[in-house]
């Protein structure tokens, strides 16, 4: 691969990454692409018209989306072409009762777990925050998105002279032990003052006005490359945003002359269970495949022979083989960084991968001249699973599990190489310009 696209590719790669602390901004910098490329935002309480040749999509929460083309031809015939991610990261999330003041003077954030943080990694680290906040305007309620991009919270190790058992065990108290420092006690200042204040200075709304808030933590350090020659890409939120990004490229570079009805979804609630009115585990694929249909004027047995005749990539990172935990990979399939696109296995359907599904990623990875690994557990470590499994028996649609190869999945930071997101947006282009 020439290095100069490697290098194209990972500057919009990073900025998105960079620009999206939460699956709020994720999706409101995913729209923005669209835009740019000619796609125009549905609301699903809007009456819909759509058109052949139109681009649109539409937004659930601020924190899911959906993007779709139409084109000429029924889906009827051909069915859908679908890849789908999501947009959210383990994080720690702000709780209603924001900030506690300690006897001793410490103003510290009241914060839950969100995902399968590694919770280590977000020790002795400057810590942003943003989200979104709900506002009073008048008589209508808004919801405004919010980024305090400064070093404004830390979470301080306690030293291993109190601790000198912590490089043997590296566990946490998720109640008591990662509560971040925020300031010191002001005069005059109470309780969640300390942090609707903080929002008041830095993004000028009105605390008065502030109903109620969902603001998570992130890492203030941006993502940055690394390597040798620059091959590897180390950031947060590489799980899921990356593989959100490179559907992106696939969706808005993809020729019109391939599969003609193209949909590119990004969920939200992925690390705590897709069981949301925004997560895969919902039913709102399923209600825009219908109304795509309907708006065609295609009869219900229409719609229902679209879904039969659809595929669906679930994209999520991958467990790349680690220099230092070679044996906790399967002796056999050891997918590695810079090797491509990982297409994922599981007899326990934690993968939804099927031999059709796979052959069907693989052809698509061939057309584009991109290599493609294989992945499945060791039959005595449980890895992690994805939306494939909800929305393969959600929908009944043949559904292959793909990523990208990573490394330090969940941690605050994540490792991964440029290479691999290049192939795996080619191998993306070609299933969406197969025709059905």
């Amino acid at each position: 691969m020439e290095k100069s696209v490697e290098t194209e590719f990972s500057k919009g790669l990073l900025q998105y990454l960079n620009d999206s602390p939460t699956a709020f901004h994720a999706v409101e910098n995913a729209a923005e692409i669209l835009r740019e490329n000619g796609f125009q935002e549905l609301r699903e309480t809007d009456e819909w018209s759509l058109e052949k040749g139109g681009r649109y999509f539409i937004v659930k929460n601020r924190s899911c989306m959906i993007a779709f083309t139409v084109g000429d031809g029924t889906p009827a015939e051909k069915g859908f072409r679908i890849i789908g991610a999501h947009t959210d990261s383990p994080s720690l999330k702000v709780k209603p009762g924001a900030c506690t003041v300690t006897p001793d003077g410490y103003v510290k954030v009241n914060v839950e777990v969100y995902g399968g943080a590694i919770l280590s990694t977000w020790f002795d680290r400057p810590l942003a925050l943003a989200g979104r906040v709900m506002v009073r305007e008048g008589n209508a309620l808004k919801d405004k998105l919010v980024r305090i991009h400064k070093p404004v919270l830390m979470l301080p190790n306690l030293c291993i002279h109190f601790h000198r058992e912590v490089n043997d065990n590296c566990s946490y108290n998720k109640q008591t032990e990662m509560l971040p420092l925020l300031s010191m006690k002001e005069e005059g200042m109470e309780g969640d003052d300390y942090l609707l204040c903080l929002i008041e200075e830095e993004t000028g709304i009105n605390k008065a006005d502030i109903l109620e808030h969902e603001l998570f933590l992130y890492e203030y350090q941006e993502g940055i490359l690394t390597g040798k020659r620059s091959e590897f890409i180390s950031a947060s939120r590489i799980d899921d945003l990356a593989m959100v990004y490179d559907g992106l490229c696939a969706l808005t570079e993809s020729k019109d002359i391939g599969h003609p009805y193209k949909i590119l979804a990004a969920f939200d609630n992925e690390e705590v269970g897709s069981a949301s009115a925004q997560g895969a585990n919902s039913g709102l694929l399923l209600h825009i495949l219908y109304r795509i249909c309907k708006n065609l004027g295609l009869t219900e047995d229409a719609f229902f022979r679209a879904v039969a005749s659809s595929i669906f990539v679930s994209a999520d990172t991958a467990h790349a083989v680690h220099p230092n935990y070679g044996d906790k990979h399967d002796p056999e399939c050891r997918p590695i960084l810079g090797g491509g696109p990982v297409i994922k296995y599981s007899a326990s359907q934690r993968y939804s991968t099927t031999a059709f599904s796979a052959a069907c990623f693989m052809e698509a990875c061939d057309r584009a001249g991109v290599p493609w690994q294989k992945f499945v557990n060791r039959n005595d470590i449980a890895g992690g699973s994805t939306i494939g499994p909800a929305i393969s028996s959600l929908t009944t649609i043949p559904t292959v599990d793909v990523g990208i190869p990573i490394l330090a999945m969940h941690s605050v930071r994540e490792f991964g190489a440029v290479a691999d997101n290049v192939y795996t947006a080619a191998a993306f282009r070609s299933y969406y310009e197969e025709e059905g």
